[in-house]
């Protein structure tokens, strides 16, 4: 499978005045905290957040399942959300993998199609390459955990940017797990058209975040959250993971604020 760096191959503009928020189906409908997090990390870095509210699903699980004229339906639905060439903010690396590398292929018919994908970005893509954030920690000292999905690894590189922002974090130890870049076992529908084997999956790798003595795992993908998260608790242990957008927005705010 050919690797994607994209922090090599693309443009990235200056900082925007405003931009859109994409924050996927699973965030909208299980943990919307997450996304509204986002925009406000978000505005306060001077940013107008538009946030279209007829967006849904990218097309990713019907893509994936070889239902090419279904995912289009929903892609081309979700093009028409974002008519202003401004940047589009994603808060999950998978999702922004499909909709800047999948989607030119699968709406190739589409006019101008490559100018809309150029214009996705992943959020601490964005936050590391067009921002050039700078951030200052005022939380407690702690360790965590980096979990990148394998998918927004090979297409976003969120491993790398999502790295950056936490060791900027002066009182977070960022902790380097066992078998650190392995899928969760999620991969959406696999984990339903394969239950034993993403079972398996799952309990090494919530295992091996278990292990390594951080208090919470840190990810840009509530897919693989929702996935280890739910390990963890039937395994009775705490340890639970936290959307980046939130993390750092806990991290930078000032003490005691809410």
């Amino acid at each position: 499978m050919t690797t994607i760096n994209t922090q090599h191959l693309r443009y990235y503009p200056q900082k925007p005045s405003e931009v859109y928020l994409y924050g996927t189906c699973l965030v909208d409908s299980f943990f919307p905290n997450s996304g509204i997090d986002a925009i406000t990390f978000l505005e306060k870095q001077g940013i107008k957040v538009h946030y279209p509210q007829g967006q849904t699903c990218c097309g990713q699980p019907a893509y994936n399942s070889g239902y090419k004229e279904e995912a289009k339906a929903v892609a081309l639905a979700q093009v028409a959300q974002f008519p202003l060439d401004i940047p589009i903010v994603i808060i999950s690396g998978s999702c922004g993998g499909m909709m800047r590398h999948h989607y030119p292929e699968l709406l190739d018919d589409v006019p101008e199609i490559q100018a809309f994908c150029d214009r996705i970005f992943e959020f601490t893509e964005f936050l590391v390459q067009v921002l050039n954030i700078q951030l200052t920690d005022n939380g407690q000292s702690e360790k965590v955990a980096l979990h990148t999905s394998c998918a927004a690894r090979r297409e976003m590189g969120v491993h790398i940017t999502g790295g950056k922002l936490i060791k900027q974090l002066k009182n977070v130890e960022l902790i380097t797990h066992e078998n650190e870049s392995e899928c969760c076992g999620f991969g959406g529908t696999f984990s339903v058209k394969h239950g034993d084997i993403s079972a398996a999956m799952v309990n090494d790798k919530s295992n091996n975040l278990d292990k390594a003595g951080v208090v919470r795992y840190v990810s840009a993908d509530w897919g693989c959250m929702m996935n280890i998260n739910g390990a963890l608790e039937y395994q009775k242990k705490s340890l639970r993971g936290e959307h980046i957008a939130s993390y750092l927005l806990k991290r930078t705010q000032a003490q005691g604020a809410s």
